[in-house]
């Protein structure tokens, strides 16, 4: 890693590219291409094809897709069977051929096409902290003024709120302001400020309610993680401002935190972060708790405790959640 003028952190990485066929799998840019075509994939698709060809050594078991592609969530065969057959398609294979992805049937999948593997330096790029967003100004459909004024204050209180998450990082108002009324892109408001997450919504009256939209997005993809509906009483909006902003926050804490654990977990570090090792134990204890989750989870909090002071701290309130 080194340090870019005006402070900002810039990291240069080891990739690596897989070449089958006419194919080249590069897993920094997270892109497959046929000679020079982009092809387009879902991104659980793409996870289960790089899992494969990283793997193709060794015939890959359910447990191992599940913990790879979707973070340990249990996901139903037939979901499990269209991701792999997808992953085929766009590799020119079929389930009848399986010249490439084999099933091996009662163990798992494998892939057994000839891979040849280079590695390359990534050009320099800024490191975008993780936890870290921008809370658009929210959006309002009249000349209402006290909706927006509404609107603005769910902004303001929602980026307070959200600025208290331990280790996240919040773009101020007054910056996330210069973006009211205007055209949002969010992977250009990402790179511009940052950030790996934008929160946007909308305010407008729907017969006698206040309706509110909220929605998370990803702003290096544009997917979005979460979208709601909030519906609530007028009469009193300075309680309702309250109630929603709390809920908000709270809300939007959790998905962050799932998103950076499924962005640890498919980053693969082998020398991560106490602050990556505790985000990834809050997202175990967010799982169903089993009693492999809670050995996980403890020994991913165990992990980083001894690195800082305010971890271990963390980590003792986490093992009563765990019951240990």
């Amino acid at each position: 890693m080194i340090r870019a003028r005006g402070g900002r952190n810039i990291r240069r990485e080891q990739q690596v590219r897989f070449s089958f066929k006419d194919y080249i799998l590069d897993a920094g840019r997270r892109e497959l291409r046929r000679g020079s075509a982009l092809l387009s994939m879902e991104q659980q698709v793409f996870d289960l094809l790089e899992f494969l060809v990283r793997n193709r050594d060794r015939v890959v078991r359910k447990d191992d897709l599940l913990a790879a592609v979707w973070g340990g969530r249990i996901v139903s065969e037939s979901t499990l069977a269209s991701r792999i057959n997808a992953a085929r398609r766009i590799i020119g294979d079929t389930g009848e051929q399986q010249r490439l992805i084999r099933t091996i049937i009662g163990k798992g999948i494998r892939f057994v096409g000839e891979v040849h593997e280079q590695q390359y330096q990534s050009p320099a790029r800024p490191v975008v902290p993780r936890l870290s967003m921008v809370v658009l100004p929210f959006a309002h459909f009249s000349d209402d003024r006290e909706l927006e004024y509404f609107a603005d204050s769910i902004t303001d209180d929602l980026t307070t709120d959200l600025s208290q998450i331990t280790g996240g990082f919040v773009i101020a108002r007054n910056t996330a302001f210069t973006y009211k009324s205007k055209p949002i892109d969010v992977k250009t408001i990402g790179r511009e400020l940052g950030v790996r997450y934008v929160i946007e919504g909308s305010a407008r009256r729907a017969g006698g309610l206040l309706r509110l939209n909220v929605q998370l997005t990803d702003a290096e993809s544009g997917a979005h993680l979460w979208v709601d509906r909030f519906d609530t009483d007028p009469v009193d909006l300075a309680q309702t401002q309250s109630e929603i902003t709390g809920r908000l926050a709270r809300t939007i804490n959790f998905k962050l935190v799932e998103a950076e654990c499924l962005r640890i977990e498919r980053e693969k570090t082998l020398d991560p972060e106490p602050h990556d090792l505790l985000i990834h134990g809050w997202a175990m204890l967010s799982r169903p708790i089993s009693a492999a989750t809670r050995r996980e989870a403890l020994r991913i909090f165990r992990a980083g405790a001894t690195d800082r002071q305010g971890f271990g701290r963390r980590q003792d309130r986490s093992s009563v959640c765990l019951n240990l």
